[in-house]
């Protein structure tokens, strides 16, 4: 059978009374997080008004100066908020850093919150734009739709529960008291004759935490790998749909028979790119271990457990400290281009 991309399912099942409809779509599920741990869903209970308002903030936001953005600096904290300048991260070893710029907003969690004083996973007060327009409207529309989909992603988990044939509420301890990340992000217009090895909008990787819900706008770019056959598959932007993704983490705690599939984005369409990625880790204190019914009887896990916040902080220090060896290397490499070319013309004089 030719590969396909990943297919879109009617979600709506899960929160009607057709138990044959519920049980078809438990299936579907279950395949594609046996084949590739993607998956597209439509018929979920976030409004598309809500996504086309989230979305125009987004391009309200990047079309903001990049001294006004800069005021929001993510590295102004320790808990990834704010705002995060192109060729920042780089996920895929052997490209440069990635074609993107970010906003990453999370739950307002104040000062005086458990969390904040323990310094939990990306746990901290939100960076909010001072001088993007109708910033009251920004504010308010962005924690709405961060709010919708946090919701959406507990269904996605108790959905996945029913696929491991464990109760709806299985994951009620991993979702009580999550971290959840939502980045808004832009990719700038890619050249068509860019090298493309070098110039991912996204590099080759894998997510980090338990799931990830992505809403993309019209333009495409995502494009999930085909493990068996090796082939790139394009993943169509549907309006109002979720692209659904297992990440490293539920891979890890159902012992490799999940798959948490590898994926990049290529801005190729010549125009700009918006898409807004929610990554769900669960409470930074839950012990990952391996779940029920993902190893035959007598066989040992395959990983020993670890805690969410362990498991996602070890990722981001090194797709970040990648990127930022890679700034360095070419800095020195300039540095003695430099050095060394005054020599070199001497010589040839």
């Amino acid at each position: 059978m030719a590969p396909s991309a990943p297919p879109i399912l009617d979600f709506s099942p899960f929160y009607g009374g057709d138990s044959e409809a519920k049980t078809q779509l438990v299936e579907a599920v279950r395949n594609c997080c046996l084949y590739n741990g993607f998956f597209q869903i439509t018929g979920h209970r976030v409004p598309l008004d809500l996504q086309r308002r989230v979305m125009r903030c987004a391009e309200r936001f990047f079309d903001l100066p990049l001294d006004e953005k800069l005021k929001i600096d993510k590295n102004n904290n320790s808990f990834n908020r704010g705002y995060e300048l192109l060729r920042s991260q780089m996920l895929e070893v052997g490209t440069g850093p990635e074609l993107k710029e970010g906003l990453y907003i999370g739950q307002e969690i104040p000062e005086d919150h458990p969390y904040y004083i323990q310094k939990k996973l990306n746990s901290g007060p939100n960076q909010w734009p001072p001088t993007v327009p109708d910033k009251e409207d920004f504010q308010r529309t962005s924690m709405e739709y961060y709010n919708a989909v946090f919701d959406l992603a507990k269904d996605v988990l108790s959905l996945l529960a029913l696929t491991l044939d464990v109760n709806e509420d299985y994951f009620d301890p991993l979702t009580d008291g999550a971290v959840a990340t939502m980045r808004m992000l832009h990719y700038p217009a890619q050249p068509k004759d860019a090298d493309e090895k070098l110039n991912r909008g996204i590099g080759a990787h894998t997510d980090f935490g338990c799931i990830t819900l992505l809403l993309q706008d019209e333009v495409d770019g995502l494009q999930v790998l085909d493990a068996p056959t090796g082939q790139w598959l394009d993943v169509q932007p549907v309006p109002g749909a979720y692209v659904v993704n297992l990440g490293n983490l539920f891979m890890r705690m159902a012992n490799d028979r999940y798959k948490s599939n590898i994926h990049r984005v290529i801005n190729k369409s010549g125009r700009e790119r918006y898409s807004i990625p929610f990554f769900f880790s669960g409470n930074p204190d839950y012990l990952c271990e391996c779940l029920p019914n993902c190893r035959a009887e007598g066989e040992a896990p395959k990983y020993p457990p670890i805690t969410v916040e362990d498991m996602v902080t070890a990722s981001y220090k090194e797709s970040y400290g990648r990127a930022e060896q890679y700034k360095k290397e070419m800095e020195e490499k300039a540095k003695l281009k430099m050095e060394t070319t005054p020599a070199t013309a001497a010589v040839g004089a």
